[in-house]
């Protein structure tokens, strides 16, 4: 009796474990698997698996989006969820990438120790391939008072660079490398001339240290005049609010095309640091500079033959125009009568000539005389406006090449 009931209690423990399994947790078993010995064609996919859908994904409703808290589709490619402007820049930046290098300035120091020159950093800044010649532009007061220029490629190679030429009231200069470096990219140069306010622009270069670095904006106004590194008023410059920092100097200003548009050169700003004024010396002004740095190592405008004194001194002395400091003998400026400072019997310095206009051009100092012999070119006749002890007489004289 006793084994009949025990057979029958077993029996029953069998069953009911047997119905627990049947009616186990469906979810456990999808994430299983199909049973064992189930044909794999046989496994179907949860009706929440979008592979399995061949109507409208889920979440959505036929001509509709989305279903705000519905599960969504599988995600696409990450550009494709760019918008347009997005992708437009990350455009810009890929064709750019090996264009754009980063500058460091150094000047020799005495070691107290080994009684040697070592090369000591005093500083840096950004700059851009301008042809396949290993021709870098930059700014001027990036390589001023340097020694040795060490350029850091896009690679992170480091290759050593001669200075060919500047032009100091430009801020504008131009460096070689030492060796042939087949992976860099010349930028495409575009035009300045017909830039509209308003427009995108892209700013690359090295703020910091931090080589690379990618910043965009608009250009936020265009024909500003802003004091340059030699002393004279640089024209028509572009100011943006790209963030420009200590280190972008000489970095390119590109446009939605990724041409060059302008070389980032300054910013305003109290504490030195992006202030959402920058400015950029117009690629117009880069363009007609930089083939002459090249061929001559030196720019060769247009010039009177003639040294004058610093608009600092004039306006110290409180003198209005372009005062002339020297005139060498053998020059047709001297021929015309054209005279600078001279001494009297005591050793004062006093004052001759003055030039206060050219053709029709008003002259109030030197940067002004600068800016408008821009206007001209070499053998081109002007007339100036001289004021030679308040009394004002005309000289016709022709343009020599400066230098």
């Amino acid at each position: 009796m006793k084994t009949s009931t025990s057979k029958t209690l077993i029996l029953a423990v069998i069953a009911l474990g047997l119905a627990l399994y049947a009616c186990a947790d469906p979810g456990r078993q999808k994430a299983d698997g199909p049973g064992i010995g189930a044909p794999v064609s046989e496994a179907r996919p949860s009706p929440l698996d979008p592979k399995s859908q061949t109507g409208p994904s889920p979440g959505t409703k036929a001509g509709s989006g989305p279903v705000a808290g519905a599960p969504q589709a599988a995600a696409a490619p990450a550009i494709s969820r760019l918008t347009e402007d997005e992708r437009n820049t990350v455009d810009i930046v890929r064709m750019t990438k090996n264009s754009v290098v980063f500058i460091t300035n150094l000047q020799y120091a005495r070691d107290f120790f080994y009684s040697s020159d070592q090369p000591v950093p005093q500083g840096s800044g950004s700059g851009f391939v301008w042809d396949d010649q290993g021709h870098i532009v930059t700014n001027f007061h990036v390589i001023d008072e340097g020694e040795k220029f060490m350029v850091s490629l896009p690679s992170q190679k480091q290759v050593e660079a001669t200075l060919v030429g500047y032009e100091r009231n430009k801020d504008i200069a131009v460096l070689k490398l030492a060796e042939r470096v087949t992976d860099l990219t010349p930028l495409t140069i575009g035009a300045s001339r017909d830039l509209q306010v308003g427009q995108k622009v892209v700013a690359i270069g090295n703020p910091f240290g931090f080589d690379h670095t990618v910043t965009q904006g608009i250009v936020s106004a265009l024909g500003r005049n802003m004091p340059g590194a030699g002393g004279v008023t640089i024209r028509d410059m572009i100011q943006t609010d790209a963030s420009i920092n200590p280190g972008n100097s000489g970095g390119p200003l590109l446009n939605s095309s990724g041409e060059l548009i302008g070389m980032n050169t300054m910013i305003y700003s109290p504490s030195g640091a992006s202030s959402g004024l920058g400015f950029a010396v117009p690629v117009d002004t880069v363009r007609k500079i930089v083939p002459q740095i090249i061929q001559f190592g030196k720019v060769t405008g247009p010039d009177l033959g003639v040294t004058f004194v610093r608009d600092e001194y004039a306006r110290r002395a409180e003198v209005r125009g372009a005062v002339i400091l020297e005139v060498p003998r053998d020059s047709q400026a001297y021929d015309a009568g054209l005279r600078g400072l001279s001494r009297d019997n005591r050793g004062r310095l006093f004052i001759r000539d003055i030039i206060v206009g050219i053709d029709a051009t008003k002259i109030a100092s030197y940067d002004d005389l600068y800016n408008a012999l821009d206007g001209y070119k070499i053998g081109d006749t002007v007339t100036l406006e001289v004021d030679q002890g308040g009394k004002i007489r005309k000289v016709r004289i022709v343009l020599v090449k400066s230098g």
